[in-house]
């Protein structure tokens, strides 16, 4: 089964979720600056970084497909898997947001960074193990110490926010910090995959 029903259907997914969290985001009452604060405040924020992680997904998603010349039965419930966390992002971004970043509601946030994370690798493994342990994608992944290490930081970041007492404000905050942290690692682009198998045919 070739790949592009799945990444259409995928792409299509985390387009949907990316519009239902920029309506989340309150329209000013006012036609100044001074009323965009009050009414967008931290949601802009909190919107910019499940954006950033959704864009960050649908990258890796399609350089990981780029190395997939065939999808079976078991990829395909993986990949829905993933596609089930990612959904959850604008429910746990926009609980995190009006709760003025609490404690349950951030760690929720953490716990479905790390579930999605986790499902991606899951994905991984799968279309891998289909491929075989000589194929260019397990070449391309090596090690893959970006992927442990920012399931390192969902987990110090989840349990900053749950480790908070007197100043709990401060160690959810501490935990946020932790979940910037591992965007900002994705951030930096990712060439295993297009410098193993960008010159292989069939990866246009």
């Amino acid at each position: 089964m070739r790949t592009s029903r799945l990444e259409a259907f995928s792409d299509g997914v985390m387009a949907i979720i990316i519009t239902i969290m920029v309506l989340e985001l309150k329209v000013p009452e006012g036609h100044d600056l001074a009323a965009l604060t009050p009414a967008v405040g931290s949601s802009l924020l909190t919107y910019l970084l499940s954006f950033v992680y959704v864009g960050i997904y649908w990258n890796n998603h399609h350089h990981l497909f780029q190395a997939t010349e065939t999808i079976s039965g078991g990829v395909l419930w993986a990949n829905l898997h993933l596609l089930f966390w990612l959904s959850l992002f604008p429910f746990t971004t926009a609980w995190m947001d009006e709760s003025g970043l609490a404690q349950t509601p951030v760690v929720a946030y953490g716990l479905n960074l790390l579930a999605a994370a986790i499902a991606y690798l899951l994905m991984q493994a799968v279309i891998i193990r289909g491929q075989g342990p000589d194929s260019a994608l397990r070449r391309a992944m090596g090690r893959d110490i970006k992927g442990k290490s920012s399931l390192a930081l969902y987990l110090a970041g989840v349990l900053s926010a749950l480790l908070g007492g007197a100043h709990q404000a401060v160690w959810s905050y501490l935990g946020v910090a932790f979940f910037v942290a591992a965007a900002i690692l994705w951030l930096v682009p990712d060439r295993r995959i297009e410098r193993n198998i960008g010159a292989e045919p069939g990866t246009d």
